[in-house]
């Protein structure tokens, strides 16, 4: 029965090529290819990861690399369920494919989804030291990924995470061109009815690939009871599922706003750790993650106040009070954007707000946003740009406003639409 799994999961080994739209990670991969460390895929459920692994595939049989030198498998295949707590298990794997396919020099192995087995961190380490091997392991959860792996093998892998697609990579999807200014004059019809999908979709390929919004949801709600029931409930042997499932939903109803831990532990009549425990895990499998407010001290800025975000804004039409709050999706929209170029990213909020504070090595001052999705009323135009003026730390500040569709530039601010902030990353 290994035996037909291992072909049926490795159709390259016959000739057939796994066709799909290029990730813009493959190229982070490519040049991970020639290092010995192992490479590491994370990222949420069916973002694409197998799917980048089989365009690494790919790109291995165009550099002439033979296609019994690769072996994939994907352990969350049924076959596998009675083996996953016997991490020797994945050394028969191993083994049975160095019968069938008997490689010659360096072998590339792929395992998708590792987090199915247990203790799989023990099989990996035990043949790292080999310099035949080189592997590429995906996983849905982020502790897997670094914690758990960081311990046994420690310097030994590169990660590369994967979101959902991109605007552009949706672009792509689409057969839409973008790539210089004269095509984008050309398409923008095409790409502001595709802003538009993407604003209220997300970037979950399954989900934009059917045109009904029923059924989109329908996908969405699949993948959270997935993600909650598979990756979480099981990991942390958590006995209440329900609350956890209830308040992902809660939490997802009320995206961008402030958490209140006490509030939420009274609402769902449990403790402010155990919320905190479990709004934690949602981080971990990549669905939310949380913001803190500014402060110039780091101690300070640990025990404020957060703010929470969806990875994707696909999942806010499944809220439980669902409606199309256009500029809570332009704010998540962004904050999805700016997470994937900041590794800091705040919010302020006193007498006025500051949506997002971002900062890194590349600029010595901070950059401050501002998110509305319409700023042609002139009460939101004047509250939009006061803003800035309760913030001044005496450094070179870059002011940025992001709407729907609006470009201009007022005083020192930039007013960016949310496509002209993807096109001057």
């Amino acid at each position: 029965m290994l035996k037909e799994i291992l072909i049926e999961q490795n159709p390259h080994w016959s000739g057939t090529k796994n066709i799909s739209i290029v990730r813009d990670q493959l190229h982070k991969i490519i040049d991970y290819l020639p290092l010995k460390q192992i490479i590491t895929i994370s990222g949420i459920r069916r973002c694409g990861k197998s799917t980048l692994a089989w365009q690494a595939i790919n790109y291995l049989i165009d550099q002439q690399i033979l296609a019994n030198n690769i072996l994939f498998v994907n352990l969350e295949q049924p076959y596998f369920i009675d083996h996953k707590h016997n991490t020797n298990y994945l050394n028969t794997i191993y083994d049975e494919y160095l019968k069938m396919m008997n490689p010659q020099g360096r072998v590339y192995v792929i395992f998708d989804e590792i987090q199915f087995f247990q203790n799989w961190q023990v099989f990996i380490k035990s043949k790292y030291e080999n310099q035949s091997i080189k592997f590429i392991i995906t996983g849905s959860n982020s502790s897997l990924l670094s914690n758990d792996l960081n311990t046994l093998l420690s310097g030994r892998s590169l990660n590369v995470h994967l979101d959902t697609f991109s605007f552009t990579e949706f672009l792509r999807s689409q057969e839409i061109e973008y790539d210089n200014e004269v095509e984008r004059i050309k398409n923008r019809i095409a790409i502001a009815r595709a802003k538009e999908e993407y604003l209220e979709w997300g970037g979950f390929y399954e989900v934009f690939s059917v045109t009904q919004p029923s059924l989109k949801r329908e996908i969405l709600i699949s993948y959270v009871k997935n993600i909650i029931y598979q990756d979480i409930v099981p990991r942390h042997h958590i006995r209440n599922s329900e609350v956890l499932e209830r308040l992902f939903y809660y939490l997802i109803s009320n995206i961008t706003g402030i958490l209140n831990y006490t509030q939420l532990a009274k609402t769902f009549e449990v403790s402010d750790k155990t919320i905190k425990e479990y709004i934690g895990y949602f981080e971990d499998v990549f669905m939310l993650k949380k913001i803190d407010k500014f402060h110039t001290k780091e101690k300070v800025q640990i025990k404020s106040s957060k703010k929470i975000f969806s990875l994707d804004n696909g999942l806010l039409q499944i809220s439980i009070k669902h409606s199309k709050n256009s500029g809570i999706l332009l704010e998540n929209l962004t904050y999805i954007f700016l997470n994937q170029q900041y590794k800091k990213i705040n919010y302020y909020r006193e007498k006025y707000e500051i949506d997002f504070i971002c900062q890194d090595d590349s600029f010595s001052g901070y950059r401050l946003i501002q998110v509305s999705y319409d700023i042609s009323h002139e009460k939101t135009r004047k509250r939009e740009i006061n803003s800035f003026k309760y913030f001044d730390l005496g450094k070179a500040n870059k002011k940025q406003i992001i709407t729907l569709d609006t470009n201009e530039i007022i005083n020192d601010i930039e007013v960016k639409s949310f496509d002209q902030l993807i096109w001057a990353k």
